[in-house]
């Protein structure tokens, strides 16, 4: 067996610690991964085998959708049958619904050998993917849109859930195609978004997540929008953007997911190895991400995070930047703390100690862990200080700092001497840290 050489580099060992918690939070969860004809016809589901069998190997649930618009449109050419659209769906006849049948089932097959893999020396070694397909989507013709009888284009009216979280609990990858069946026993051609979509919702999944051309979501700028609420996929949808086609057509898909209840639904490239992996197991991800509200929960700290504030103050403490503060000082004063939560892990803290008679008030324990820096967490967290304070009728916000003083320059801050500390602050001032003081005026 050929040796690798062991990683090493401290990058790998945090790296690898700071996916811990999305290992934990994804054991038993439902994903439904929809990808096109595409990702086959190109080789490229050989590399996303790998990232499928990593996510079953760690507890999560997969339900996989494919398409196959290439091999069909394939197989109509090389049997001369014009390939017919009507607003942007196949048009779906006899000869047309011959050639579906048997480009999706060469695909399914095709997909269930890579699934079956198990070559030592490769990320598929000793892989267990037990694959699970039958008639569990229950379909109903598409009927006539503007005129145009669409005949054997279908469109989902029903998903067998039972059936599928029954494979599901017996570790079984469930793998269901565009093709639906009906209970008068016909054939219906689907589309890719609408099965997927139409399953993720029945199964209440966690997440939904299309591969496509492009990268994601772009904003005016041209800048990939990593995290959107439904309201700004909405106002996308909406506006006068020129979208890309792909974007086009699952953006509105992923509304209508996250609207049901589904928990995320991503957009991400298809060209990317490893894309579902780096999109799962980063923090930004590498794609768009649709949620339901913002992912970030600003809160009044409780007892249960003492811990995690340690971990984010206990690094800045080792440095020198922030005053040590031990458990028992933290846990007494944790109703002075509020903790700052992105997708349910809590990446930054601050802390309020009001000096009422002075009508002022210090912000403490400004911290954001590493990975989430330069994200604007910490204008976030200044900002719910200082209206804290304000609410409290305090019209004055004093900080100390060795070593962020332009941070808080730039914030409207403006040094000034250490008598000018609320009293009982100034008689515990430590002249040995020689803290630079600065104080900013709140607007009432």
């Amino acid at each position: 067996m050929q040796s690798v050489p062991a990683p090493s580099s401290p990058d790998f060992v945090a790296w690898f610690r700071s996916v811990a918690p999305y290992i934990n939070a994804f054991r038993g969860k439902t994903f439904i991964v929809a990808f096109g004809g595409e990702v086959v016809e190109d080789g490229k589901f050989v590399e996303l085998t790998h990232d499928l069998n990593l996510l079953a190997s760690l507890g999560v649930r997969l339900v996989l959708v494919h398409g196959a618009r290439p091999q069909i449109e394939k197989h109509l050419q090389h049997n001369q049958i014009e390939d017919r659209y009507h607003h942007g769906i196949r048009l779906t006849d006899t000869a047309t619904m011959r050639c579906v049948k048997e480009a999706v089932g060469r695909v399914r097959f095709e997909i269930e050998a890579l699934l079956s893999m198990g070559l030592i020396n490769s990320p598929m070694a000793n892989a267990d993917i037990r694959v699970a397909g039958g008639n569990f989507i229950t379909a109903q013709p598409i009927g006539v849109i503007h005129g145009v009888d669409m005949l054997h284009t279908g469109s989902v009216r029903k998903v067998d859930i039972s059936a599928i979280r029954d494979r599901l609990a017996f570790n079984e990858v469930v793998l269901l195609s565009t093709l639906g069946f009906s209970p008068t026993g016909e054939i219906f051609n689907l589309t890719l978004e609408d099965v997927a979509t139409a399953t993720a919702i029945a199964l209440d999944a966690d997440k939904l997540i299309f591969l496509m051309d492009t990268d994601g979501v772009m904003d005016e700028k041209g800048g990939l929008m990593h995290e959107l609420t439904i309201d700004m996929a909405r106002n996308i949808v909406a506006g006068k953007q020129s979208l890309p086609d792909d974007v086009s057509l699952f953006l509105p898909c992923a509304i209508r997911a996250c609207e049901a209840g589904v928990a995320r639904t991503h957009l991400i490239s298809r060209h990317v190895d490893g894309a579902v992996l780096q999109e799962l197991f980063s923090d930004s991800g590498i794609g768009s991400m649709v949620v339901e509200s913002s992912l970030n929960i600003l809160r009044p700290a409780g007892i249960d995070d003492v811990g995690a504030i340690l971990q984010i103050l206990q690094p800045l403490e080792d440095e020198g930047i922030l005053v040590r503060r031990g458990r028992e000082l933290l846990e007494r004063e944790i109703e002075r703390f509020v903790v700052l939560e992105h997708d349910h892990i809590i990446i930054g803290c601050a802390a309020l100690y009001p000096f009422a008679d002075e009508k002022t008030a210090e912000l403490a324990c400004l911290a954001i862990l590493p990975a989430y820096r330069r994200h604007g967490y910490g204008d976030t967290l200044l900002s719910y200080i200082s209206n804290e304070a304000r609410a409290h009728d305090l019209n004055r916000l004093v900080v100390l700092t060795t070593r962020t003083a332009h941070w808080f320059v730039e914030r409207g801050f403006i040094e000034a001497d250490v008598s000018q500390l609320p009293e009982q602050k100034k008689q515990l001032y430590n002249y040995q840290r020689m803290s630079k003081v600065f104080i900013k005026q709140l607007k009432q």
